[in-house]
């Protein structure tokens, strides 16, 4: 990628950062922010996420996790999508979010440049499934594209450049196919999962990368996709997976609560047993998403932090986001 592309990306990073700062928390309303007093809860919770990674449902904000968390916290839940992982690292860096759903990579980003978070728990998608999810890659069917070898002079959707599965990883595939995605391709970041499978249907890209799901499942059961437009010529390793942090500047038993929320009540035996789920449908997720939030700890995202010594990529530098 030259850096004039990485220049324009970085340049609407920080133009989305913006909007989202100024779009969350008491200065929203033209009001300054001010600090609680030491240990008072605040007067409400904002959440931010993007539709990223393995996430199971495109409807966010509907979520019944937002219900139960403002119940059981007794704090109004504000909800905020993003368009960016930058937006939301430096929206909760700069403590206008209080939790914030990222991929491995953006997690990683958002620790090791100094964001103040704990980890909530990561997103497992079924009770016996695997902890983690996978990459794809997609073309049209009936394409030449065979394989990532045929990536060389193509147009290429991506998702972010700090999406793990969006783009640091399908770094590491390109490169090991022998492309280099800095100079043999002509990338396009589309700024979503969905949005870059459904860039690749418009025709506005050759091949595109995004999550197995979103591929496969999601974008077909909403209708985007038709089942058979698409084929997919290369997947990832599995992925550490997403996952759910919560401000660590937020007062130490409010924190407490909200892990308890998420370990022990976020889940589909938790919801079920509670009678605010029918799981007569197994792919429901009872309305959370996801089956259930799984302890992990931040050593557990080491091989993300191998990945970017291997590519060596741009991306993992959060001042290029």
């Amino acid at each position: 990628m030259s850096k004039r592309i990485l220049t324009t990306v970085a340049a609407g990073a920080l133009v989305l950062a913006t909007t989202l700062l100024t779009g969350c928390g008491p200065s929203a309303a033209g009001d300054e922010a001010t600090p609680a007093e030491d240990g008072a809860w605040p007067e409400k919770i904002v959440i931010s996420q993007i539709p990223t990674e393995d996430q199971t449902e495109l409807d966010i904000e509907s979520s019944l996790a937002f219900e139960i968390l403002e119940r059981e916290l007794g704090i109004p839940i504000e909800f905020h999508m993003a368009t960016s992982y930058a937006a939301t690292i430096e929206a909760q860096r700069a403590g206008k979010v209080d939790i914030a759903r990222y991929g491995a990579f953006s997690y990683v980003l958002a620790k090791d440049s100094g964001v103040n978070i704990d980890i909530l728990g990561a997103q497992a998608s079924t009770a016996d499934g695997e902890l983690g999810y996978y990459s794809v890659a997609s073309v049209a069917a009936g394409s030449d594209i065979t394989s990532l070898e045929d990536a060389a002079g193509k147009t290429v959707c991506f998702v972010d450049p700090a999406s793990t599965s969006g783009y640091l990883f399908p770094s590491a595939g390109l490169i090991e196919a022998g492309i280099d995605p800095e100079v043999d391709i002509t990338p396009i970041f589309a700024g979503g999962h969905d949005a870059s499978v459904l860039a690749l249907v418009d025709g506005q890209c050759d091949i595109a990368f995004s999550t197995e799901g979103m591929a496969t499942k999601q974008l077909i059961e909403s209708g985007q996709v038709t089942g058979g437009q698409l084929t997919q010529i290369w997947e990832s390793e599995l992925i550490t997976p997403t996952l759910a942090t919560v401000s660590s500047e937020l007062p130490a038993d409010l924190v407490e609560k909200i892990k308890a929320i998420y370990l022990e009540q976020l889940n589909v035996p938790a919801l079920t047993a509670s009678g605010e789920c029918d799981t007569s449908d197994p792919d429901e997720k009872c309305g959370i998403g996801v089956y259930s939030y799984e302890p992990i700890e931040d050593a557990d995202y080491d091989g993300v932090r191998k990945v970017c010594e291997v590519t060596k990529s741009e991306a993992c530098d959060i001042t290029n986001q």
